[in-house]
């Protein structure tokens, strides 16, 4: 048996260092990694991805609302076009981080407000790009809620991005 030990990385951003990234990254078997919009900014990125790769952790976009000062945490009511190129821009920025340094984008999961949004109405997880050649992350990838998540049967999975 495999257990996945995963944590939230690259969440500091600006001149504010937060998390521990450093001492929790050898201790992880995959990382959900902010992709700048509740959290995170190039030079993290890039930080991140160094660390998770000389550590053989893989890595998964973590993609929230465009809510820096929230912390992506306060609900938006954004059209699903909106929440589409959103998560299309942050997780195409990971993905290029991954591409640089040669690991594979491996998951996605929605952050904050945002996951919590797919868990209270999986329909709302529909957010993904549509259309194949704007997807920047394998469709062998992850996507999706934590089994068991929200409300209800019907409510135990959504893919937000497979």
């Amino acid at each position: 048996m495999r257990i996945d030990l995963n944590c939230d990385m690259g969440e500091s951003f600006g001149v504010y260092r937060l998390g521990a990234d450093e001492a929790l990254m050898p201790l992880i078997t995959s990382a959900n990694v902010a992709c700048g919009f509740h959290a995170g900014a190039p030079l993290v990125l890039d930080r991140t991805v160094r660390l998770a790769k000389a550590h053989a952790v893989t890595v998964g976009a973590h993609p929230g609302y465009p809510d820096l000062a929230g912390f992506g945490r306060r609900d938006m009511a954004l059209a699903p076009a909106e929440i589409e190129r959103a998560t299309l821009y942050q997780v195409g920025a990971l993905a290029a981080f991954c591409r640089a340094h040669g690991l594979p984008l491996v998951h996605v999961k929605a952050h904050g407000a945002l996951y919590n949004a797919a868990a209270r109405n999986p329909a709302s997880a529909r957010h993904r790009p549509r259309h194949r050649p704007l997807r920047p992350w394998p469709d062998h990838g992850r996507a999706g809620l934590i089994p068991g998540y929200g409300r209800g049967r019907g409510r135990r999975r959504a893919a937000l991005c497979a």
